[in-house]
Formats: C-alpha cells, sequence, structure tokens
C-alpha cells in the first residue's frame, strides 16, 4: 500500500520559519499601522522575530509536515 503524502499548508509556511534547532519563529505584532505613537525602542523590538512555545509550536510543526 502507498504511504499518502502530507501537503504542507502554504498559509503558515509563509508566516513562520524552522530554526536549524528546531525552534519557530513568527514576526511580531503591533509593527502594521499607528506607528508614530509607539516608541522607537519599541519599533525597533518589533523588527525581531519572536519564538513561539507550547502547544502552538508543535501545531505549526505538523502543519509543515515536520512533526
Amino acid at each position: 500500500m502507498k504511504k499518502i503524502k502530507q501537503k504542507t499548508r502554504s498559509g503558515v509556511a509563509k508566516r513562520f520559519k524552522i530554526t536549524s534547532t528546531g525552534k519557530v519563529l513568527r514576526r511580531s505584532q503591533n509593527m502594521r499601522h499607528r506607528r508614530r505613537i509607539k516608541s522607537k525602542k519599541a519599533i525597533r523590538a518589533y523588527r525581531k522575530p519572536t519564538e513561539v512555545t507550547g502547544k502552538w509550536a508543535r501545531k505549526i510543526k505538523r502543519m509543515l509536515g515536520l512533526a
């Protein structure tokens, strides 16, 4: 019997990155609009990707076909 291939969720593949150690990274929120109100320090911090942990990280890896 043939084993069914699992498709990756393309929306998840565009939004998340898996590091070589297996961590799941996502873009930071609050970067889209009303940026003049936010401090420059906060805007710089939003540029850095943040790590997804716990149950969501497992779900994302499963959607990408890695778990």
